[in-house]
């Protein structure tokens, strides 16, 4: 079966790093954060000891979506596979950066290839596909902006209003920036495939009992999509794990507070 072409920005050259995005968006919802991997100092410069690979997945952005009848999750994850073996080369080795149902496919590389990823960076991941099995939490807008709210055309703020709990103008910008490209791209037909059939084969962890390299995990206490506890419960697989769940943050954790997910992201690229 002919697999789609990946489509792929790249920056820097060193280690790779593959970003994989979440459900309904594509690889600019993730690419505010290459902030994390250059040096203050010393600009961009820095940043070509980590190679950034963002792609689209499948029925995202550029890439053409997977064959109707292979195009769930386990399907997805077959495609990413073959991708990143493409992208930095069959037996090499990488660090992983998940967001939402990227983070799903992260855990689930872990567990296929774990003696290749150098780390996992995981930002609002997916735990449990099934939604109804998940602990959430209470999606609390702590500041709101009705003057920003009303403002905006309706067909562009659902997501913004729903996802996130920070309602600033500087909020808007990067939801406007970074999410909303990818959500005019978004092949609503294979999304839809994709979400009849988005479950894993079984559970990374209990595939790979416990990986030892550098983890973080970023969590939003306000979000009411995938929550912060079942994140939390994964810690024991995970030794090398620095665990943050963010007070005013919710499913869009980076778009919230930009700031602490950079910082957090700095920090673990540096032990990678």
């Amino acid at each position: 079966m002919t697999q789609p072409q990946a489509y792929a920005v790249t920056e820097g050259d060193g280690l790779p790093v593959v970003f994989v995005h979440g459900m309904g968006v594509d690889h600019r919802s993730l690419m505010l954060l290459d902030e994390a991997f250059l040096c203050p100092e010393s600009g961009a410069a820095a940043s070509r000891s980590l190679k950034r690979i963002y792609l689209d997945l499948p029925g995202f952005g550029r890439t053409p979506a997977l064959p109707a009848r292979a195009c769930g999750l386990p399907e997805m994850a077959d495609w990413l596979q073959s991708a990143i073996d493409d992208l930095v080369g069959a037996g090499e080795p990488f660090a992983l950066v998940g967001n939402s149902m990227g983070g799903a496919l992260a855990r689930e590389m872990v567990a296929r290839e774990s003696s290749r990823v150098c780390g996992l960076a995981l930002i609002a991941p997916v735990v449990d596909p099934r939604r109804a099995r998940r602990h959430v939490a209470e999606h609390v807008i702590t500041e709101p902006n009705p003057t920003l709210i009303h403002a905006l055309p309706q067909d562009q703020t659902f997501d913004f209003v729903t996802m996130g709990v920070n309602q600033s103008f500087a909020a808007w910008r990067r939801y406007q920036s970074y999410i909303l490209p990818g959500i005019r791209l978004c092949d609503r037909d294979a999304c839809a495939r994709l979400d009849a059939r988005y479950w894993l084969n079984d559970d990374p962890e209990r595939v790979f009992g416990t990986y030892a390299g550098p983890t973080l995990f970023v969590t939003g206490r306000r979000d009411q999509i995938v929550g912060f506890e079942d994140q939390r419960a994964l810690l024991s697989h995970y030794p090398d794990a620095t665990f943050v769940t963010l007070d005013d943050a919710g499913h869009n954790a980076h778009i919230d507070q930009p700031e602490a997910v950079i910082r957090l992201l700095r920090e673990w690229a540096g032990r990678l």
